[in-house]
């Protein structure tokens, strides 16, 4: 079947003259996941991992991704014609590389430029002498039975629950557009969107966000949306912030009709590229300064997040009483595992869905790091080694994310030994401390040292932001150690995950992770001092913990930790819940 499209795609090609046609993740808005009507790189290739492209010519069909899906990307591609392009691998060529080594000069490079960004056409414009193509949908008009845009319902967010009103948002980015000289500020990303407005939705699986496009004036503003998914509160809002409904697709042909004397501001890294070629105006090319004010929590949203990891606190250390005594008595599938996990956050009447499915590998499938357990292909877990489960949840107050790896019986000394060097390398990132002014690669070093001493690494970034009842994957705060990620100085009140791990392809994985919070510390002659609080509120797994391994800094937070645990999740158990839970937050 694949391999059908495939040969549909270059008829299509041949009669458009297209020698090479790009198909990356994403939709109109750039966002990292995507609605079922815009999985085109999953409907040509089979792949459905949240990030990877393919490029297609007459001659080879290929499909780029990271570490993070090499396994899975190669056993959805078997038996296609697809060839795998592990990114970042020694003699594997990038984008760029295949491109200069397959195309002649006047080619003609293909693509929907709804679903590339600005800054990639223009960066396609100035790397090669290239012809393009990018104002048709060909995978669209091969696509049978394409599933349709959502019309599932939003609903407005209270200020009990944003802190925040959307006239002072638009206030706030009003004061930067007049920064800038600019009295139109175009916004086309999806949780930007959900931030201003104070509005939620069901658009995209696991992101509580609204398709729709923002074009902010000096006193009032043009949102394109479809007008029956808005609730009563959602409308009273747009009435007082003098917001202007249009049907969703109307965006384009409005922005061309906009008066030539505007000076607009976008962000070309993020809007697509068809979208700022129907903008007639003066470009200001700055970051949606949305971005950064969402990264950075006010006290409501941080407070209603504190509740929001107690809930999950206590839905996921159940999940591990029962895990380590069902394992006991029986083999469990993989698919239990997330089925349990849900029903334990279920019993939050706040929780309004996961915040993404739910990763649960064990053993050998713990190493492939986004991996997704299906009806048609499972393990069972039995009583030895490890379980790996990364889930999160979307509450009312807030959004989590946390990794557990669970002991089920016995390992071997290597795999503890492994486990112990996570958990050092997750404290070091927890407990440290640290001049304002740092940003992701000086603070990943810290936490990757045990790992570096060791002659070990781990190939993916160690934390990410997390949006506040928005997306699970937020920027632009990050850990990463290489700056390629961006620079973003950590502020008070951001959000990010520390997520370190190790994994052995065909033996096991091993991660471990928890939401950080950023916050001030001490002030004095050499500046202001920044640490991070742990949000997250959950037992690590210490039965494989090798103690002699831990300095003693690591074994006083990890004991300081298992404390504010327990004084905060015990008023929820019940009493045998609550003997475990004194067994799970032991002093080592």
């Amino acid at each position: 079947m694949i391999n059908e499209r495939i040969q549909k795609l270059r008829n299509l090609m041949k009669e458009k003259g297209i020698d090479a046609y790009y198909i990356p993740t994403s939709d109109f808005h750039n966002s990292e996941y995507v609605s079922d009507y815009f999985k085109a790189r999953a409907y040509m290739s089979g792949f459905k991992g949240s990030a990877g492209f393919l490029l297609i010519t007459q001659k080879e069909a290929c499909l780029w991704t990271d570490a993070r899906y090499f396994i899975i990307a190669a056993n959805a591609i078997k038996g296609s014609e697809f060839k795998l392009m592990k990114m970042n691998e020694p003699g594997v060529p990038t984008l760029d590389e295949y491109i200069k080594m397959n195309l002649n000069e006047n080619d003609t490079l293909g693509f929907d430029g709804r679903v590339v960004t600005a800054t990639q056409f223009k960066h396609f414009k100035e790397s090669f002498k290239l012809n393009f193509k990018c104002d048709e949908d060909l995978v669209g008009m091969i696509w049978e039975d394409r599933p349709a845009l959502s019309d599932k319902k939003a609903f407005f967010m209270e200020e009990q629950y944003s802190g925040k009103k959307t006239s002072e948002k638009l206030e706030d980015i009003r004061k930067v557009m007049k920064e800038h000289h600019a009295d139109v500020h175009v916004v086309s990303t999806l949780d930007d969107l959900a931030w201003i407005f104070n509005m939620r939705g069901d658009d995209v699986h696991s992101c509580p966000v609204v398709l729709s496009y923002g074009v902010i004036f000096m006193d009032k503003v043009a949102l394109f949306i479809n007008e029956k998914k808005c609730d009563e509160g959602m409308k009273k809002n747009f009435e007082e912030c003098h917001v202007e409904l249009y049907p969703y697709n109307d965006v384009y042909e409005y922005l061309k009709k906009l008066d030539k004397n505007h000076r607009v501001m976008v962000n070309e890294a993020v809007i697509n590229s068809y979208l700022l070629e129907c903008i007639p105006c003066e470009i200001v090319n700055v970051p949606n300064p949305s971005t950064m004010m969402k990264a950075i929590k006010n006290k409501v949203e941080i407070e209603n997040t504190k509740w929001a990891h107690i809930m999950d606190g206590v839905a996921v250390t159940k999940f591990m009483i029962w895990l380590k005594d069902e394992i006991k008595k029986r083999e469990i599938s993989e698919l239990e595992v997330s089925e349990k996990l849900l029903s334990f956050r279920e019993e939050w009447a706040d929780l309004i869905e996961p915040s993404f499915d739910t990763i649960a590998g064990y053993g050998p499938n713990g190493a492939s790091m986004h991996y997704t357990a299906t009806k048609d292909s499972y393990a069972m877990c039995r009583a030895k080694d490890f379980l790996l489960v990364d889930s999160g949840g979307t509450y009312k107050q807030g959004t989590t994310d946390i990794t557990r790896t669970f002991m089920l019986g016995e390992t071997c000394e290597a795999f503890k030994e492994d486990y112990t060097t996570v958990l050092r390398s997750h404290i070091a990132l927890a407990k440290a401390k640290f001049l304002y002014g740092c940003s992701g690669p000086s603070l990943d070093g810290i936490c990757r040292e045990p790992f570096w001493e060791r002659g070990m690494d781990f190939k993916h970034g160690t934390g990410h932001g997390v949006g506040h009842v928005l997306n699970v994957h937020e920027g632009p705060n990050n850990f990463y150690w290489n700056p390629s990620r961006g620079l973003c100085v950590f502020e008070e009140g951001m959000i990010t995950t520390d997520e370190p791990g190790y994994y052995v392809e065909g033996s096991h994985g091993i991660r471990i992770e928890n939401e950080l919070l950023c916050v001030k510390d001490i002030k004095n002659e050499y500046g202001q001092f920044m640490r991070f609080e742990s949000l997250t509120l959950c037992p690590y797994d210490l039965d494989p913990v090798l103690k002699n391994m831990l300095t003693n800094s690591e074994r006083l937070w990890l004991n300081n930790y298992h404390r504010e645990v327990f004084e905060k999740l015990s008023p929820y158990m019940n009493s045998y819940e609550l003997e475990k839970l004194k067994e799970y937050t032991r002093e080592i």
